[in-house]
């Protein structure tokens, strides 16, 4: 569900956010970071999990943010994160590119649902490579647990590639 205010952008996150919803995340972010928006407030409160792919998509594009003048300080916002998905971030190390904020939504609008695009499997494979790339550049300690998943991941994209031929 997504909410548009102004310059500020609310996403509210129910369930996992996992690979199957990163592609579509990662598409809505960009778009309405071309169109100008420079606030994301995720809305965590519903959010049970993220999943790595999920997670490393949020982080490359906080990363990519913070390059850029007017979202250095930040683009993203994480709106009451469960301890969960807290710990997580945390734990793979990436918890310091984003704002927690706890309590009332700062952004108060009607949701809207997101119209799922069609995503290839190869387009979520890419996807989940470079998310896990991501994860690793950010924190050295995370190579040792998703070194083997990028590969294995490179090797079923080639193999799609492959068929598709």
């Amino acid at each position: 569900m997504v909410a548009v205010v102004g310059p500020a952008v609310c996403v509210k996150i129910s369930g996992r956010a996992s690979f199957a919803s990163s592609v579509d995340f990662k598409t809505l972010v960009n778009e309405l970071t071309q169109r100008g928006h420079r606030r994301f407030v995720l809305d965590l409160a519903d959010c049970l999990v993220m999943d790595s792919t999920f997670l490393g998509v949020l982080a490359s594009l906080a990363i990519k943010a913070s390059k850029v003048p007017e979202t250095a300080s930040g683009l993203f916002e994480l709106l009451n994160p469960n301890a969960r998905v807290s710990d997580l971030l945390e734990s793979l190390g990436v918890a310091h590119l984003f704002k927690f904020i706890t309590g009332d939504n700062p952004v108060i609008a009607d949701y809207k649902p997101v119209a799922a695009g069609t995503v290839t499997r190869a387009e979520m494979t890419g996807t989940s490579i470079e998310a896990h790339q991501t994860l690793m550049q950010v924190n050295p300690q995370n190579v040792a647990k998703f070194k083997d998943v990028v590969q294995f991941l490179a090797e079923d994209l080639k193999r799609q590639e492959t068929a598709a031929l």
